[in-house]
């Protein structure tokens, strides 16, 4: 069994490595084409502090909630591993105890759960202030020694705030008081303070990002199906909406790629039905590139990859030079006339084979027969439908209470 080392790698990395992991493991989102570090490095410029295996907002507390308590019973570092894996299995039986099902991280694996979700949000954690601990999870846990000895355990009063110790501290201070017993009983409903506070550390984190915008307005997000399409757009600062603007384009122009490919798939297979699917789909895919042709004919690619630079994302040159030579095609060309093009065919089956090798889809015909009919073919959306979307109706029931 293969394994991943993480020497050399920071915590994002990691993280990301993770969700690459679990994504491969969700059906129909394997990132065929390797967009995944463009649309990453997007998705973290809009909505910082997360990711897309998150669920809902109160994990963002409840984690650390967790680690606070064992912190309070001065847990060593030997034990504290598992002491939080046995408390994040009791945290998915608190909150079916309440009645919760949607979002529930574990709910059908229970203590089977292989990746807890301690690690799906340290990272969000991070980069949005409420943990201050500034490495890994694992580094946390050896740390916790030495931070028991150098007094840094807190005492809190009545009212819950900090009144002594904590010369440093790895979760923000300003943290919401943990409900008595939550671990026999929660919900993932956020009350109206712990609603507030969040926002307040996106905002504050992240003041110029997309997502503080909407956190601060987190109403009228049910029904918005792409962020470029939020009825707050007018509202949005220049810069947020030159964000989503790139990313709205990118997102468009892109999902011809994904569709072509699984149209070639579904071809290779000699799949009747799944032709006749991504055939339509590609054709009102061509509908709607005619009805923004106007707007992708101005639509500066300098710009766009000034912004992903800013990112300080690793794109390879392969990445961005498969993406220039179909953003020419689709925008400069006709893009109609791609599937029957061999220039556009190869360009695909060269983007695959240089990802797969000889493991290929396109050229390997047991790969072939391992394809389930949908290769990474929805449009991007840059963690919108999930989590962001959830985590601000999550803001936005607390602030109807």
């Amino acid at each position: 069994m293969s394994s991943l080392s993480w020497l050399d790698f920071s915590e994002a990395d990691r993280q990301k490595a993770l969700d690459v992991i679990d994504l491969f493991r969700e059906k129909g989102t394997v990132e065929e084409l390797g967009l995944g570090t463009v649309r990453d490095a997007i998705a973290d410029l809009l909505f910082p502090g997360t990711s897309t295996i998150m669920t809902r907002a109160r994990y963002y507390l409840l984690i650390p909630w967790i680690y606070l308590r064992l912190e309070a019973k001065k847990t060593p570092s030997n034990q504290i591993g598992r002491a939080a894996h046995r408390d994040e299995l009791a945290l998915i039986e608190a909150l079916v105890n309440e009645g919760e099902r949607q979002g529930v991280i574990g709910i059908q694996a229970r203590s089977n759960l292989r990746r807890l979700p301690s690690t799906i949000y340290w990272s969000g954690l991070g980069r949005l202030g409420i943990r201050r601990y500034p490495g890994g999870i694992d580094g946390y846990h050896r740390s916790l020694d030495d931070f028991y000895k150098n007094g840094g355990n807190v005492l809190r009063g009545d009212d819950g705030n900090v009144v002594s110790g904590g010369s440093t501290r790895n979760w923000d201070r300003d943290l919401p008081v943990a409900p008595k017993q939550f671990l026999d009983g929660t919900s993932l409903r956020l009350e109206p303070l712990e609603a507030e506070y969040l926002r307040e550390r996106i905002i504050q984190s992240a003041p110029e990002s997309v997502f503080a915008f909407l956190a601060d307005r987190p109403n009228e997000t049910e029904d918005v199906v792409f962020p470029w399409e939020h009825p707050k757009l007018a509202k949005m600062t220049t810069k947020n909406r030159s964000e989503l603007r790139h990313a709205g384009n990118f997102s468009l122009v892109m999902f011809g790629a994904a569709l072509l490919y699984n149209l070639m798939l579904a071809e290779r297979k000699k799949d009747r039905e799944n032709i006749d699917k991504y055939a339509t789909q590609y054709r009102d895919w061509c509908d709607e590139m005619d009805a923004t042709s106007s707007e992708l004919s101005t639509w500066s690619r300098q710009d766009f990859w000034a912004l992903v630079a800013a990112t300080e994302a690793r794109i390879s040159s392969g990445t961005q030079r498969f993406i220039d030579a179909w953003l020419d095609r689709a925008i400069l060309g006709n893009p109609r006339t791609l599937p029957k093009s061999t220039d556009a065919r190869d360009l695909i089956t060269w983007r695959e084979r240089t990802l797969k090798g000889p493991l290929a889809r396109l050229v390997d015909a047991r790969a072939l027969d391992r394809w389930g009919g949908a290769s990474g073919g929805s449009r991007l959306d840059y963690r919108w439908r999930r989590p962001v979307r959830d985590i601000l109706r999550d803001l936005h029931e607390a602030d109807q209470e």
